[in-house]
């Protein structure tokens, strides 16, 4: 990462846009989970996937659901200081490194949209299930996948850089 550029646009800022896209497509998706659904309530769409309304009090496959409600203020801190060294490294860094905006910003989005959840209800709405048989995988949303997408943009751009990153360290 160099020194901030001059502008937003010239930043990976230029970015942003999607973390609002995934910030509103969870929250849209999730208020209509709400109005739709009774907990626990599911509907199969396809032979190995429904909709099914869940709660989700902890984490990642409820990571710390049963803490006894600290873990809301917790994974809140968390989401907010990792959107916060997100944005500034975003700041930092050219709008060419496509694969490490779009990283960042997708987990930006997801953060936020899950963030939301836990401040107004002390829980996050999961919905996606994928099944095989009697085996379902722990139920998920808009925000734990875009979150996912970009863990794994990262993985990648570890071991696979951005052609415009190797362009950068050369010219320095």
């Amino acid at each position: 990462m160099s020194s901030a550029p001059l502008t937003w646009k010239d930043s990976g800022l230029r970015w942003y846009w999607l973390a609002v896209l995934v910030f509103f497509a969870d929250q849209l998706s999730k208020q209509w989970v709400l109005d739709n659904f009774e907990l626990y309530e599911s509907i199969q769409l396809l032979p190995f996937f429904n909709f099914t309304y869940v709660r989700n009090y902890g984490a990642a496959f409820s990571f710390l659901s049963e803490a006894g409600g600290w873990q809301r203020w917790f994974f809140a801190i968390i989401a907010v200081g990792f959107s916060t060294i997100l944005t500034v490294w975003l700041r930092k860094q050219s709008h060419q490194l496509l694969r490490t905006n779009i990283a960042y910003t997708l987990i930006i989005g997801g953060a936020l949209g899950n963030l939301i959840d836990r401040l107004m209800h002390g829980f996050v709405v999961d919905f996606i299930d994928f099944y095989w048989k009697t085996s379902h995988y722990p139920a998920f949303n808009i925000a734990d996948s875009a979150i996912f997408i970009g863990a794994v943009l990262i993985i990648w751009e570890a071991f696979k850089p951005d052609v415009a990153q190797s362009e950068q360290e050369q010219t320095k």
